[in-house]
């Protein structure tokens, strides 16, 4: 008897933990990704958005004479910074800027 209780249990925390995996892709990001997005990851990106800077300015001669600046950049610079400072709080990835007409 006492297993049948344990296994209740585990199936019912079991099902409570996964129940975010069933939200609609349109749902926008919890209070709980917020937070996370913005005590821990914002700061992270930011370090790293100043750290690939300086690793740009650094390789810039090796990117010019190789021809491929534009993916340094792209790579080591913007897709940090974008990622930091253009995506919306708790969103996965970041939007791109739209062009004005």
């Amino acid at each position: 008897m006492k297993h049948i209780g344990r296994i209740a249990l585990f199936l019912t925390l079991a099902s409570a933990l996964s129940a975010p995996v069933f939200a609609a892709p349109e749902d926008g990001p919890t209070a709980l990704a917020m937070t996370g997005d913005l005590v821990v990851a914002r700061p992270i990106g930011a370090v790293v958005t100043v750290v690939g800077a300086v690793a740009f300015v650094v390789s810039l001669p090796f990117s010019a004479a190789g021809g491929n600046v534009g993916q340094a950049a792209e790579t080591l610079l913007i897709g940090p910074a974008r990622a930091t400072f253009l995506r919306c709080l708790g969103c996965k990835t970041s939007r791109k800027r739209q062009k004005s007409r």
